[in-house]
């Protein structure tokens, strides 16, 4: 292959799991993985969450993509609990995949059909791998690159708008879930996977407001509650519904709810809140 198409296939294999399984690595893995489960069920930490894979599971890891997979038995009907979980897997490094993977935003799970297209490109990248004298390595990467176009083609056939406002309902999910620490665009935009223009115009589209104004939006009903029902102190309230500083939450609160957070919470009081 030439050099400035440059594709490592670093590893091919087939895992069976007949026993529990555990592993975790917060930093991710140092190489791109592409993961398909073909049989059985186990966990894998997606979004910051355990959610259960079923076969057809496609798992796409870029490095550094905080990484959890854990197999855990399951009764089977015989009132004995039995662990079965198979996957095909896959660990990748150069240029090629690099710009295959940057191409377009990549979900971190896809479901795909168990089509021989897909396994069949599994099966032969694990089988060239294996032999011992390969003359010509050249094969396992072109399959590789039949099974990326494949993923491209089921990426393309999901229901569209859907993937564009799964990624707004992820944008808006992060926002509702950090909205008391001062995060940035940038770092929702990387939860996600996607840039910060394309995450801005995407959760426009979506909600028709900007994220920076929907994250006010939270913060300011926040630090409501908490004046009205907690006993904080007012620049507590800021600081923990994150505002930058007690003056500019001062200025927004008034101009959202007009009047002053003091003056607020002595009417809720009044009002016997």
């Amino acid at each position: 292959m030439k050099e400035e198409a440059n594709l490592q296939i670093l590893h091919a294999g087939y895992s069976l799991h007949r026993k529990p399984f555990h592993t975790t690595q917060l930093d991710g893995h140092e190489n791109y993985l592409i993961r398909l489960q073909t049989l059985g069920k186990c966990r894998s930490r997606l979004d910051g969450r355990l959610e259960r894979l079923e076969p057809g599971d496609l798992l796409l890891f870029a490095p550094g993509d905080p990484y959890e997979l854990k197999i855990e038995a399951e009764p089977n009907g015989t009132g004995e609990p039995a662990v079965s979980s198979g996957d095909y897997h896959i660990f990748l490094s150069g240029e090629w995949i690099e710009d295959w993977w940057n191409r377009r935003p990549l979900p971190h799970r896809l479901k795909v059909p168990l089509s021989e297209g897909i396994v069949g490109a599994f099966r032969q990248i694990m089988l060239e791998q294996r032999r011992i004298s390969n003359p010509t390595p050249e094969i396992s990467e072109y399959y590789l690159k039949i099974l990326c176009m494949e993923i491209e083609r089921n990426l393309l056939e999901q229901p569209q708008p859907a993937y564009p406002t799964y990624l707004a309902h992820r944008l808006k999910n992060y926002i509702e879930e950090n909205a008391s620490t001062p995060f940035k665009l940038e770092d929702a935009a990387a939860h996600v996977g996607i840039s910060v223009s394309r995450a801005v115009h995407l959760f426009k589209q979506a909600f028709g407001t900007s994220m920076i104004q929907y994250t006010l939006e939270v913060r300011l009903n926040m630090a409501r509650e908490r004046i009205i029902f907690s006993p904080l102190s007012l620049e507590h309230v800021a600081e923990s519904s994150g505002f930058p500083s007690y003056n500019y939450f001062h200025k927004v609160f008034r101009k959202r709810f007009g009047m002053s957070p003091k003056q607020f919470r002595q009417t809720a009081r009044d009002n016997g809140s």
